[in-house]
């Protein structure tokens, strides 16, 4: 049965989850993941894996929420009743949980340097925003307090439902965020040494590709299109049975790869132009894009703006990783309103992720395997979990879901999607199951 909340439209739908997808993923974390593993050569396996793998699995997704109109955990008991898999569900909100643990802690930072951006606190700095982006995460209390302001406004969405909070939201931002960046790459293109960057970004070298490279590339994958955690089982849950999965599942993958590459086109020009090292990690974002709006007429201005919508694409993320735990906790207490549990867990999140908060100033001698707090929180979501999940999932859907229902699912709207199915099946039922386990013995050295 499908339950009350829902979309209001197919497009409304497809850009919640376009915003889920595009939001650090695709600009943060790809341009200095990328630095980090070879430039063009880790591109062409991000692609890959995107098309071959991410867009069966997000497909998949779509499938288990529509058919049965639940979130999560929920919706994989009604398909296998009296088995152990809807224990996929709970991997999913743990690991979401635990993603919007440290992922608030950057979008703490985007707040902290909008703070900045209004200020004109990055001026003051003899090194620029390399030093202020050190200032930002080295102290603890802006960095905690900005933390929690982000994950009150990502409440504050989510208390308000489908509809009028995350749907409303996206419909206005997401075009906005794809405007400034063309605006934005235009600039950066046009910087001294430009085309290095472009070289770098889309030129692949093989020779930089390791085993750990083509795990962070799968890993990517499923991060930037949030699939592996149920995030969008929960969200096409929401979807009228009329609508076709199909489309918005290639337009979700689509606009990911498109922002992905402008971000990558954005980023490292710039890089190169003004002699920054790609590898240079996660403050990549914050040092070089603001570098790149001084370099602009009125680039205070850009820089503010920009800010803004990186904010919201941020939170829209945050919005499907905070609905999928709020809706499996709703769902198992359905006299507790929504508003009471979004609150509720987004104080639990905050308090699990004061950790990675301070893994830059107070903690940032504690290691776990060699990586900070926040570095390990990061790795065991993107590179350990969404892969388990993602596999579970795709064992799921071959062989537990009856072929009928897959078909009637992928097929509607369209009968000439037939051929299309048996492409999805195979890929689904074989293909990422095999590349999942091929790359995770080679990382172990089994193979």
């Amino acid at each position: 049965m499908q339950q009350n909340e829902q979309w209001s439209s197919r497009i409304g739908f497809i850009l919640a989850s376009a915003g889920s997808a595009i939001g650090l993923g695709a600009i943060w974390k790809l341009p200095y993941v990328t630095g980090m593993s070879g430039g063009g050569a880790f591109i062409l396996l991000f692609v890959l894996f995107s098309v071959l793998i991410g867009l069966p699995l997000l497909l998949a997704e779509f499938i288990v929420g529509r058919s049965t109109g639940k979130e999560a955990i929920s919706a994989y008991k009604q398909i296998a009743p009296n088995t152990k898999w809807h224990w996929i569900g709970y991997l999913g909100v743990f690991a979401c949980f635990l993603l919007l643990s440290f992922y608030s802690v950057i979008g703490g930072w985007i707040i902290q340097y909008l703070y900045y951006a209004v200020t004109g606190a990055g001026s003051s700095y003899e090194n620029g925003y390399e030093e202020l982006f050190n200032q930002a995460v080295s102290n603890p209390y802006t960095a905690i307090g900005a933390q929690a302001l982000f994950l009150i406004l990502t409440v504050l969405v989510i208390s308000r439902g489908v509809q009028n909070g995350i749907e409303k939201m996206n419909k206005v931002f997401m075009p906005a965020l794809f405007l400034l960046f063309v605006i934005l790459i235009v600039r950066s293109l046009t910087l001294e040494n430009a085309m290095e960057g472009v070289s770098f970004f889309l030129k692949p070298d093989f020779s930089s590709i390791t085993s750990e490279s083509v795990l962070y590339a799968m890993g990517q994958s499923f991060f930037s299109l949030s699939v592996g955690v149920s995030v969008m089982v929960t969200y096409s849950s929401y979807l009228s049975k009329k609508e076709s999965l199909v489309q918005p599942a290639v337009s979700v993958v689509g606009m990911n790869l498109f922002i992905s590459i402008l971000s990558g086109l954005a980023i490292f020009p710039a890089v190169f132009s003004l002699g920054f090292e790609p590898e240079q990690g996660p403050g990549l974002l914050f040092i070089v894009l603001p570098s790149v709006f001084n370099e602009l007429m009125f680039g205070q201005v850009f820089l503010l703006l920009f800010l803004l919508l990186f904010l919201f694409a941020t939170l829209t993320s945050a919005f499907s990783m905070l609905e999928i735990v709020v809706a499996a906790i709703t769902s198992k207490n359905p006299g507790k309103s929504r508003g009471k549990m979004a609150w509720l867990m987004g104080a639990a999140i905050f308090i699990v992720g004061i950790p990675s908060a301070l893994s830059y100033s107070v903690l940032s001698d504690f290691m776990i395997f060699g990586k900070t707090i926040f570095d390990g929180a990061d790795f065991l979501v993107s590179n350990i979990l969404m892969p388990i999940g993602a596999f579970l999932i795709s064992i799921f859907v071959s062989f537990k879901m009856k072929k009928d229902l897959l078909t009637s699912e992928v097929v509607q709207g369209s009968k000439s999607l037939h051929g299309l199915f048996k492409v999805w099946f195979i890929l689904i039922r074989y293909v990422v199951p095999l590349v999942i386990i091929v790359v995770f013995l080679d990382v172990l050295g089994v193979i």
